[in-house]
């Protein structure tokens, strides 16, 4: 699976301000809300439940926090880069700035771990991980997503 497949370029957020991890995580609840026409607290609250089993902060500075939502037909992905790091009580106990939200279908569990693997795959390479940061604008981040779907393509 390509990142592609699943990163909604028009739901790319760049400088996102922040004050902890539950503000962030309703932000990006209100943003995928308002793209897939869900409730954005039942986004939140699949997201928040997931955590619960563990942090989905990696290490890095980045995190992948996904969950899974009935009514969708599809994997969701959104790109969220914070304007200055917050506490997610991450592996590594490192603040995150870099983020990847996913929502499935909970009838759609392969393609929701083919997704966290792109994801996963792209954010191991440092060069990716270091563009991603260094992006100036929503198009430039694209940019970035389609050369790792290029490189996973080869």
């Amino acid at each position: 699976m390509n990142l592609s497949d699943f990163i909604d370029v028009s739901s790319i957020r760049l400088d996102v301000a922040a004050k902890d991890k539950r503000a962030l995580l309703q932000q990006m609840g209100q943003i995928a809300g308002l793209k897939l026409g869900i409730e954005p607290a039942r986004i939140v609250d699949a997201i928040v439940e997931r955590e619960r089993l563990g942090s989905t902060g990696f290490g890095g500075g980045i995190a992948i926090p996904h969950g899974k939502i009935d009514g969708l037909d599809g994997i969701y992905g959104m790109v969220v880069r914070l304007d200055s790091p917050v506490d997610y009580r991450a592996i590594d106990k490192m603040p995150v700035d870099l983020l990847f939200l996913l929502l499935s279908p909970p009838d759609r569990g392969a393609d929701h771990l083919r997704a966290l693997a792109a994801v996963s795959r792209a954010v191991r390479d440092v060069a990716t991980v270091e563009r991603l940061r260094g992006a100036r604008d929503r198009d430039a981040v694209a940019a970035v997503l389609a050369q790792c779907d290029e490189r996973t393509a080869a």
